[in-house]
């Protein structure tokens, strides 16, 4: 606890020095919207006596659903300085999806934007019986109306919760091998030395000005703390466009902006990519999922060697490797590959089936010993024993060092789709096309995509008399689409008469994707 000689700060801690150390400096741009430190200070005061009141505190399960908005960074400070768990809901996620996280979460509270997700609250509410404030930015007729609660109160000097590292700061939800929707349990200590290492390895420019293009309330969180105690500013436009990031990144003079490879891809490929003046960037972050390497090399030549790859997992996140920017050569474009060397705040070892370290050069599964480290799977004990087996953490992900210790990842031992930045779990893709009647088999894989990383490919195996064509495949995509949301449906289906088998029976993944895969720089699968 707090009175622990060996005690550390935690993020609760870390907000509350550094909105401290500034009063009149600007602390957030949102459109035409800024907030001082001072300000968020008082804002995040008074969203803490909202939760307070409705007796949220240490440990509380409290899930946000809400686009880029001012009020998603005072509720984050606010429930960081209640010391709540907090669980954030995809944007594009069915309704389906919302309710199986809340439900397995046991989620107590709702905090939402009414402007965007009014009928979901509505919805959610009548089927998550844990379910008992929804507190909403703006009007509502679901729940209550937090902003105008926030103003009831009179800001009050910040203070800490009485938390230790193991008490829980949040559960996000992955996906398995089987496809179902983990709750990984993050502890307060994850965030913590997250932190150190961004502040310690990542670069930092001096008067950061921070474009977070991804939303407050997911991985662009992650810049919060190492802004505020730079005093610089974070800018956060409530959507994505290529223009109005050239405009935010001109005006603002922005030097440092973290976003997804396909963000990058559409700014790339957009005309004011040779015209806008880019000169006060110093560095782009990206990660989330692979960049084309060609695509990188593309960067490069348009903008300079500004590029910093960062690689990680929710069961350990975005600092367990980095590739900086002076190994971002061209001289070596092979290296562009990679996932850069590993943080020297983790313990990162190649393993074999056996827990053994593998040969120098030779693949092994990457696993990982740090703080950064989940307690493991909320209510799935025997994935936990899995994922922890032997005291480290098995990633999923297998990787080769080359001879100067850069790291190449070069398979997924999950079957697990990345694209865009978005997970996509293909089991729960065929759930859905399986109970089409025209569908006899599928097998649900990822395949290269020069745009997404990734897109999600379905090789379908139709019954007997039924007769492929463009309504049929418009029928099955959409069928996804109704079920799961547009990002997990199918860019493409592929009908073979038998999907490949291995020799229990199982349809072998690793083979149907072999044909896509084959030949490409890249083999993130």
């Amino acid at each position: 606890m707090s009175d622990d000689i060996n005690s550390y700060p935690l993020m609760p801690h870390l907000i509350i020095d550094g909105l401290n150390q500034h009063d009149d400096r600007p602390c957030l741009h949102l459109g035409d919207s800024i907030a001082t430190y001072k300000t968020v200070r008082e804002k995040s005061s008074q969203f803490h006596q909202v939760l307070t009141s409705k007796g949220i505190g240490i440990g509380s399960r409290v899930a946000i659903l809400s686009s880029n908005r001012p009020e998603v960074l005072y509720n984050l400070c606010a429930m960081s300085i209640a010391g709540s768990c907090g669980t954030a809901l995809h944007p594009l996620g069915s309704k389906d999806d919302h309710a199986y996280v809340m439900n397995d979460a046991e989620i107590e509270t709702l905090v939402y934007d009414s402007s965007l997700f009014e009928e979901r609250a509505k919805e959610l509410k009548e089927i998550v019986p844990s379910l008992k404030n929804l507190l909403a930015f703006g009007e509502t007729e679901a729940g209550e109306d937090y902003t105008t609660l926030a103003e009831q109160f009179e800001p009050q000097p910040l203070k800490a919760p009485d938390i230790s590292p193991d008490d829980l700061n949040a559960i996000v939800y992955t996906g398995g091998t089987t496809g179902k929707p983990k709750g990984v349990l993050q502890p307060y200590r994850v965030p913590a030395h997250m932190t150190q290492a961004i502040m310690a390895e990542w670069d930092l420019p001096k008067d950061l000005r921070m474009l977070i293009a991804t939303p407050l309330s997911h991985a662009g969180a992650a810049f919060l703390v190492p802004t505020l105690q730079r005093g610089g500013t974070i800018f956060a436009p409530a959507y994505f466009t290529p223009d109005l990031v050239f405009d935010t990144i001109e005006k603002y003079k922005i030097n440092a902006t973290f976003m997804v490879p396909v963000m990058l891809y559409m700014l790339l490929d957009h005309p004011r990519s040779e015209t806008a003046d880019l000169s006060s960037l110093d560095i782009i972050y990206y990660g989330a999922s692979p960049m084309s390497p060609s695509r990188l090399e593309e960067g490069i030549n348009k903008w300079g060697q500004k590029f910093f790859q960062v690689y990680g997992q929710s069961e350990a996140p975005m600092v367990l490797s980095h590739l900086k920017r002076e190994d971002h050569d061209l001289s070596k474009p092979e290296r562009l590959g990679s996932a850069g060397k590993p943080s020297p705040w983790v313990h990162l070892k190649l393993l074999d089936k056996d827990n053994q370290p593998v040969a120098a050069g030779e693949p092994g599964e990457i696993c990982i010993r740090s703080p950064l480290v989940m307690t493991g799977y909320y209510k799935q004990p025997e994935q936990t024993e899995e994922a922890l087996a032997g005291g480290w953490l098995h990633t999923g992900d297998v990787g080769r060092f080359d001879e100067d210790g850069f790291l190449y990842i070069v398979d997924r031992t999950k079957d697990m789709i990345v694209t865009g930045g978005f997970n996509v779990f293909p089991k729960e893709v065929e759930n859905v096309l399986s109970a089409q009647p025209s569908v006899a088999q599928v097998a649900v894989i990822g395949v290269p995509d020069d745009h997404w990383g990734e897109s999600v490919k379905a090789v379908v195996v139709l019954r007997p008399g039924v007769e492929k064509n463009e309504a049929l495949t418009e029928g099955l995509i959409n069928a996804v689409k109704d079920a799961k949301g547009s990002v997990q449906a199918p860019k493409t289906i592929d009908y073979v008469e038998a999907l490949q088998l291995t020799p229990v029976g199982k349809p072998d993944k690793k083979a149907i994707r072999a044909q896509y895969w084959d030949g490409q720089e890249r083999a993130v699968k």
